[in-house]
């Protein structure tokens, strides 16, 4: 059974940097939408922009789909379309920001057919404005989580 194309927009925030933070996600296939958020206590941007990805691609439910994610990540974005994350894998992710998560990215990319989009961030891109508006509000939630692959220890996380 061939299922049509999923769309999937996502956005991070953080309050500082680090600070706490929050990831939204907007996916998108045919009629069907289902928003996605949460927020941690202490983190970075680029790890909620990341994040963001990670979960709506886990949130897929079947393999093999053919995704398009759009985000105003340059981090995320140029890392997959320019072929970096697959060097810093092969490499052993020495001295490179975030490899837990991507680590994590990499388990559930390759499970389906995926390409990038940057968009310019709060230029008034619909899906895009929604997805800020998701983490900004993860990110000033009452109750946070831990990010527990934020290492305070060394300055891995902020590149």
């Amino acid at each position: 059974m061939k299922h049509q194309p999923i769309r999937i927009y996502t956005d991070g925030a953080c309050s500082g940097n680090p600070g706490k933070g929050g990831y939204g996600a907007v996916l998108k296939c045919g009629s069907f939408c289902r928003e996605l958020s949460d927020g941690y206590r202490l983190t970075t941007n680029n790890r909620m922009e990341l994040l963001a990805v990670i979960v709506a691609l886990e949130a897929v439910k079947w393999d093999n789909a053919d995704i398009t994610v759009w985000s105003d990540s340059s981090y995320v974005v140029n890392a997959v379309e320019k072929g970096w994350v697959f060097n810093w894998e092969v490499k052993g992710y020495a001295k490179k920001a975030n490899p837990d998560l991507w680590k994590r990215f990499l388990t559930i990319y390759r499970r389906h057919n995926v390409s990038f989009v940057w968009i310019k961030g709060h230029a008034g891109h619909p899906e895009n404005e929604r997805c800020d508006a998701l983490a900004v509000a993860a990110c000033n939630a009452a109750s946070l989580k831990e990010d527990t692959g934020y290492n305070t220890n060394t300055d891995n996380n902020l590149i």
